[in-house]
């Protein structure tokens, strides 16, 4: 796991680095958009495509639901209990529960899965972010961002306009393929793979680019320290708890429950922008939660390997 999350670092560093130094005059947030799209209109789609065409799909899919809608509603409750106590702002309020209870399953969790259990644990990943994180975030949250934030376009979209999506059409005609035993030809099969294989580095290097220390703020510290506790602690053991209640055993409960213990996501910044919660605290939360997961992921997978081996 050490071992893993070296590599991590290291292809996150680069990111990071290239945030600093703007090689060819390209600032971060215009290379994270080109790479980003790229893997989401195309490599992360063919990446599906051969995951799920091939993977185990039955009744421990609907479990992986389960537990990503479970884990997730219970960090929704949680910092929700936090805000209510201590009065935060809607805005702010809004920002902590993107952040505490969406974890970063695909950008961040696929490739320490892979690195950590093997390319089967790729399955555990794309299950639980195509089937319970994603369409929770783009029903339930953005219900939640519209509460807490502002909602000021003349049209706003349907909260199921998210399965209008390259990885949503991906994953559907995977399925679609897999339950007719359809075989994949050899030739479609090498250059699935070939596109598959630069989704880890991108993510992790899109990852890094996303990662600032600018966003920082002494002041957000009260606020972000809820959201560590939730995301970084109870939300992973709420998840081992009901993962030990479910039929799925060996590593792939450990899989399962390390993908839930993952920072938070980043993608949120987005939505605090869109509804005009406090981008500046979700961006500290980010960097923060995925700065400490260099800890603590180590310490989950440890404590996974004992409950579930």
């Amino acid at each position: 796991m050490n071992s893993t999350l070296i590599q991590m670092t290291l292809l996150m560093a680069c990111g990071a680095g290239w945030r600093i130094l703007k090689p060819g005059g390209l600032k971060a947030e215009q290379t994270r958009l080109v790479l980003t799209t790229v893997v989401y209109y195309l490599l992360l789609p063919a990446m599906v495509l051969e995951v799920l065409w091939t993977a185990d799909i039955g009744v421990h899919s609907l479990q992986y639901t389960l537990l990503g809608v479970a884990s997730i509603s219970f960090a929704i409750v949680c910092i929700w209990l936090v805000g209510a106590l201590f009065r935060f702002e809607h805005r702010r309020l809004g920002a902590m529960v993107l952040a505490a209870a969406f974890p970063n399953v695909t950008y961040l969790g696929l490739p320490v899965l892979e690195q950590t259990f093997g390319s089967w644990a790729r399955s555990v990943a794309i299950q639980i972010d195509l089937f319970a994180t994603a369409p929770f975030l783009f029903t339930v949250g953005i219900l939640l961002v519209r509460h807490y934030g502002e909602d000021k376009s003349e049209s706003p979209k349907s909260v199921i306009a998210f399965l209008n999506a390259p990885p949503f059409w991906a994953a559907g005609l995977a399925v679609l393929l897999n339950i007719n035993h359809v075989v994949a030809p050899d030739w479609l099969t090498g250059v699935l793979q070939k596109l598959a294989g630069a989704v880890v580095p991108l993510m992790l290097f899109s990852l890094g680019l996303a990662l600032s220390w600018t966003a920082v703020r002494v002041r957000n510290i009260p606020y972000v320290m809820p959201v560590i506790v939730i995301k970084m602690l109870l939300m992973p053991l709420f998840a081992l708890l009901l993962m030990s209640q479910l039929s799925i055993t060996g590593d792939y409960r450990a899989a399962a429950v390390l993908d839930i213990a993952m920072p938070s996501m980043v993608l949120g910044i987005v939505f605090c922008d869109r509804y005009h919660l406090d981008s500046s605290l979700y961006a500290m939360a980010v960097t923060v939660t995925t700065a400490l997961s260099l800890i603590t992921l180590p310490l989950w997978h440890g404590l996974l390997m004992k409950s579930f081996t």
